[in-house]
């Protein structure tokens, strides 16, 4: 789609017309930068609110680790949170690494979600403070990241904390000098980064849940300023003051804002890693599930981070055979310390797209869908740096960041339950895209708060989904898509009412790629559903396409894109594919009997990974079967139907 239609839909969509067909070729990290590619974007400032709706679109990270997280800074991490805000304001930093760092595009908001457990710890190990060489674990793990042992280190905490064997005598408690000295620096550190209108830094912590090595974590992100966020602690996992149970963490919440009259909401992740734990549909620690825990979760839980450094969440070749697309950037080998290896019948508790058809389960049971969320990315980096595209990838960790070994060491190795995770494994995903008013904490948090999100798994293309039961074909070519979607639909996250006697919902989709990034392959809609049998179901339906394809009528599936990409020089032309796709599409398939969701992906032209930049930069040869290509997606947040 070019010309004047282009023209119109960008506008709409936020963003400037883009050329229908450009070669991009994607430098590697240490490459001669590209003028267009590496020039510097301010960070987007909102146009007078003139609409009532939401023009602009902000990416951004939930889930970024500094030193301050005991086992960021015993893998190798110095950067403190300032350095994080510095780091995504789009300023050139020293990485932990002794490496030059800095984005091609700064960030809109950030939040530094250090883990609330041993808050502050680090800086006492490497310091060898007295309390800590007093005692065994404390002195050993000093030792070992003095002798350069700081990998192996990091994972003993990790695992200490999981079985419940970390030393409490020497652990940083809430109430503790070392503890809160730590908090109110984080807070400091954001009241001081914030600038509202240009760049917005949240006030977080993560709650890690880890309990037997199953993921349970929650990002908690604050909609308030340090007054209120300072008035409080962060709630840990440590007994007695803290719990590992999420119910705990939600009532830690509602105290929060009975106290305060402030707000937060958390955000869950890596299910992947819970070992069938992150969504149950029967019980949850030893309690069968009930109204009550449906509804605490739906009210907190607004949010899931569906992609991010160790493994994408969407679904599982396991769990959905019919989707081609649902083997992206998988990690299914274990759980978080790789101490219980995976089994097929923890898949469905674990990823994104059952817990959506799950929850549409329960709301009968229960009368509440406690998995209605919406769908984010972020990075989980431990390194302080959120710096997660392909070419410009720093790692999860400070070992993992660019260097000529990184394709070839291991990440992590269980030898009693043979789980291996390579440093190639981990994935360069992802970010949060936020469509709200203005650039400030109150605006893009009561955005989250209505899931108007999506998550992009590192390119910052716009994305619109509206869902109603009038749009019609023209409405894809008025060039006013979100005026048209706010008018006769609802958004992204947003609930459909009862379909009128005779009436199917209807969808209005748009999509633009990522200005300095690969064309768009496909929009697709993916809908789940409880059948009349009560059955759970789901489809893909290809919405809108490139190139004139056409569905094979006999397979019913969408010939693929095609791929440009030279391995060798980790390059790509956009000669394939759309730099827009805008459709409106019905759903043939609709019962207005039964309970069903629908959510948008997004699905870019094959690009090459990071790990072909790797190749190309450091003329290193990749251990077999490293995967060298890939197809960068977005996700949106569902849009829900419930019947009457």
């Amino acid at each position: 789609m070019k010309g004047p239609v282009a023209a119109l839909i960008a506008a709409s969509l936020g963003m400037a017309a883009l050329p229908g067909c450009q070669k991009t070729e994607a430098p590697a990290v240490a490459d001669a930068p590209d003028p267009v590619a590496q020039a510097p974007v301010a960070p987007a400032e909102p146009a007078p609110a003139t609409t009532g709706f939401p023009e602009h679109v902000y990416f951004g990270d939930t889930h970024l680790h500094t030193s301050y997280s005991v086992d960021a800074g015993a893998f190798g991490a110095r950067l403190a949170p300032r350095d994080a805000y510095v780091f995504a304001k789009g300023n050139e930093v020293t990485a932990s690494s002794g490496q030059p760092a800095k984005l091609r595009r700064p960030l809109d908001f950030l939040v530094v979600a250090d883990h609330s457990d041993a808050m502050g710890f680090f800086p006492l190990i490497l310091a060898g403070t007295p309390e800590i060489m007093a005692d065994p674990q404390g002195k050993k793990w000093h030792d070992m990241i003095k002798s350069g042992q700081g990998n192996a280190a990091a994972l003993d905490i990790i695992g200490s904390f999981s079985n419940g064997t970390i030393s409490k005598a020497i652990l940083p408690l809430p109430g503790t000098p070392a503890y809160i000295s730590a908090w109110q620096d984080t807070i400091k550190a954001a009241e001081e980064a914030n600038d509202p209108g240009r760049f917005t830094a949240f006030i977080g912590f993560e709650w890690t849940s880890n309990t037997g090595g199953n993921n349970l974590h929650r990002n908690v992100v604050f909609r308030d300023d340090g007054d209120k966020a300072g008035k409080v602690e962060p709630y840990t996992t440590m007994k007695p003051l803290g719990s590992d149970n999420p119910v705990d963490l939600w009532q830690w919440m509602d105290s929060y804002q009975q106290s305060t009259g402030g707000r937060v909401l958390a955000i869950a992740h890596n299910g992947n890693l819970s070992n069938g734990l992150m969504f149950p549909t029967v019980e949850a620690f030893g309690r069968k599930l009930d109204a009550e825990y449906a509804t605490n979760r739906e009210k907190w839980e607004r949010l899931y981070e569906t992609t991010q450094t160790k493994g994408t969440g969407e679904s599982h070749p396991y769990l959905s055979p019919n989707d081609e697309f649902a083997d992206f950037e998988i990690w299914d080998k274990g759980n978080l310390d790789g101490s219980v290896a995976k089994t097929q019948d923890m898949l469905e508790f674990e990823y994104t797209r059952s817990a959506l058809k799950n929850g549409l389960l329960l709301e009968r049971e229960l009368g509440t869908n406690p998995y209605k969320f919406g769908l984010i990315g972020s990075s989980d980096a431990h390194t302080g740096m959120a710096a997660m595209e392909e070419d410009n990838f720093f790692g999860k960790t400070t070992p993992q960041e660019p260097g000529a070994e990184r394709l070839t060491k291991g990440f992590m190795s269980n030898p009693k339950s043979g789980v291996t995770i390579m440093d190639w494994e981990v994935g360069a995903s992802g970010y949060a895209a936020v469509w709200a008013t203005e650039n400030s904490r109150t605006a893009l948090w009561d955005a989250m708060e209505r899931r108007e999100t999506y998550a992009t798994t590192g390119p910052r293309m716009t994305v619109r989904f509206f869902g109603g039961y009038d749009f019609e074909a023209g409405d894809a070519d008025a060039g006013t898509v979100a005026r048209t979607g706010y008018a006769k639909g609802v958004p992204m996250g947003g609930d459909l009412a009862a379909a009128p006697a005779g009436k199917a919902p209807t969808f209005l989709v748009a999509a633009m790629k990522d200005a300095t990034g690969a064309n768009l392959d496909r929009y697709q809609i993916v809908k789940g559903w409880l059948g009349k049998d009560g059955k759970l179901q789901e489809k893909v339906y290809d919405v809108s396409w490139s190139d004139d394809r056409v569905i094979d009528p006999a397979t019913g599936k969408l010939p693929a894109v095609g791929d440009t990409v030279d391995v060798a020089d980790a390059s790509w032309t956009n000669t394939i594919g759309a730099a827009e796709l805008v459709a409106v599409w019905k759903d043939p398939d609709f019962d207005p009997s039964a309970s069903a969701f629908y959510y948008g992906r997004v699905i870019e032209i094959p690009t090459p990974r990071w790990t072909a930049h790797d190749v190309k930069r450091f003329k290193n040869k990749p251990l077999e079967g490293t995967r060298m290509v890939l197809q960068e997606r977005a996700y949106t947040s569902p849009i829900w139907y419930t019947p009457d």
